[in-house]
């Protein structure tokens, strides 16, 4: 009751006009963002952040928090439309949603997609309202080995859970490890497989890759296969959107176990990336019918957008009651609580109630303001899809183009981003699953910093992953899935016999 009663204040700090105005247009500029590639929350936050040191602390952290809740809902509006990924986290839902728009269900993918962010970012924000000490002092547990068991966990899973052939899973995801260790090794400073060049000294960041590896590799095979260059025509009513709204009963233990998953690497934090993957993997793994998945399954939209926008909205919890970012967005809001001359940890709550409630109850009308809103501008966006494709491919490629410069403006970043287009189109033509390569390209050089510095703090000691519950249950977890193939397989055969005889 305490925590309603809180909320409530926070919502009667919110509720003024100049505060509602700040929402909007952070709302918007968050859209904006979102579908513009290689942009993203995380860099529109940065850019925009200056933008706010002159507000007072709650106008500014409102707004910037509404560019966050904008950019989530925005990134899967490319990545169905045009198989663009708005954001790292949007690739597992091009899967379905891209399909879904090719059989002119483009209106349902899109209203699917921002349903199940609300609900997603919805069940985070509850968690934070009621769950806050419990949670955050979960977290205070995690260290290397668990932040390492955790990435192990995702790349297990992809393996052991996914339906692709399994070698190509693991050449897939083995190339993207190998890639991730471009650059400067963050442990020891030494310098790896630069080869001489002062552009690789950064690594190979992960938006350019992801950038090209579906935007430029998908317009490539379109003009390979020579297909009807026009956008795929989709009808945009309320009856679509009562329609999703009247089937997600159906879909209530997805949506249920997205969020969870979503909440928890949220916090620990894995990330809001693995989030989606293994959200939409798990769905298609207690799914009945796992090989319509990829086809145009509106199930592999709800799992992997719910997933990632709980995590995305759960990450906020450690950085307000910690001091501890759960994501690269927390971590630019980390930096202007400091310029605000807040500090971030237990006493944020006690010695500045306002302006913690004022945000918390932010998310809520935020999400329930940016859910209307994007689904008011459907048609907008979806208008995009009867342009003939000639006149938009070239608009693409300009926008990848300039979202792959903006990232860290580097003309080589635009040479790469091509270059992951063509080999996004060998793996394409030769059957190798791209979600893999993304997955360790993305978490690779994280999971290697947890595991080393696991390794150092331990002299070395395998048995540090074991070394606590927590740790030694998300291991043995992991190896679980990894080998579940054959775990299934053995159990199967044991099963035919015994049904057999009785």
């Amino acid at each position: 009751m305490e925590a309603f009663g809180l909320l409530v204040q926070g919502f009667a700090v919110l509720l003024t006009w100049k505060t509602l105005a700040l929402m909007m247009v952070g709302l918007v500029l968050g859209i904006f963002v979102g579908v513009l590639p290689g942009l993203g929350g995380p860099n529109g936050v940065a850019i925009l952040l200056p933008l706010t040191f002159t507000m007072d602390p709650t106008s500014a952290i409102v707004m910037l928090s509404c560019i966050y809740w904008g950019a989530l809902f925005g990134g899967a509006i490319t990545s169905i439309l045009f198989n663009i990924p708005g954001e790292a986290w949007s690739v597992a839902t091009t899967f379905d949603g891209y399909p879904m728009a090719q059989q002119g269900r483009a209106a349902e993918a899109l209203t699917a997609a921002f349903t199940s962010s609300f609900v997603g970012s919805l069940v985070a924000v509850l968690l934070i309202t009621f769950l806050a000490p419990l949670i955050s002092s979960f977290a205070l547990k995690f260290g290397p080995p668990e932040f390492f068991a955790v990435y192990l966990l995702t790349f297990c899973s992809f393996v052991g859970l996914g339906r692709e052939d399994k070698h190509k899973t693991v050449i897939s995801m083995s190339l993207g490890l190998l890639l991730a260790g471009v650059g400067m090794d963050t442990v020891s400073g030494q310098l790896r497989m630069t080869f001489g060049s002062l552009e690789l000294l950064r690594g190979i960041n992960f938006l350019v890759a992801v950038i090209g590896l579906f935007g430029i590799s998908e317009i490539l095979l379109t003009m390979e296969e020579r297909l009807a260059l026009r956008g795929h025509a989709a009808a945009i009513s309320l009856r679509v959107v009562l329609s999703v709204w009247k089937d997600l009963p159906k879909y209530w233990v997805t949506l249920l176990r997205s969020s969870l998953i979503g909440c928890w690497l949220g916090i620990t934090p894995g990330g809001a990336i693995a989030a989606s993957f293994m959200g939409y993997n798990l769905a298609k793994r207690f799914s009945k019918d796992p090989d319509s998945f990829g086809k145009g399954r509106i199930e592999g939209v709800f799992a992997p957008e719910t997933a990632a926008h709980a995590s995305g909205t759960s990450a906020l919890l450690p950085m307000l009651a910690l001091g501890i970012p759960g994501s690269g967005t927390a971590a630019i809001l980390l930096g202007g609580l400091m310029v605000w001359g807040l500090n971030p940890g237990p006493l944020l709550f006690v010695e500045h109630k306002d302006f913690v409630w004022g945000l918390i109850a932010s998310m809520y009308l935020g999400n329930i303001v940016g859910l209307v809103l994007v689904l008011t501008t459907v048609p907008l966006f979806a208008s995009i899809l009867r342009v003939p494709f000639a006149a938009v491919a070239p608009m693409i490629v300009v926008s990848c183009a300039i979202g792959a410069y903006a990232i860290q403006n580097a003309m080589f970043d635009i040479w790469l981003m091509l270059g992951f287009g063509v080999v996004g189109y060998v793996f394409k033509k030769i059957g190798i699953p791209l979600a893999p390569f993304t997955l360790a390209l993305v978490l690779g050089s994280r999971a290697e910093d947890a595991f080393r510095l696991s390794m150092i703090g331990s002299g070395g000691d395998i048995k540090v992953f074991w070394s606590n519950g927590l740790v030694g249950s998300i291991t043995t977890l992991a190896i679980l899935l990894l080998f579940w193939p054959v775990i299934d397989s053995a159990f199967s055969r044991l099963w035919r016999p015994a049904k057999i005889s009785n």
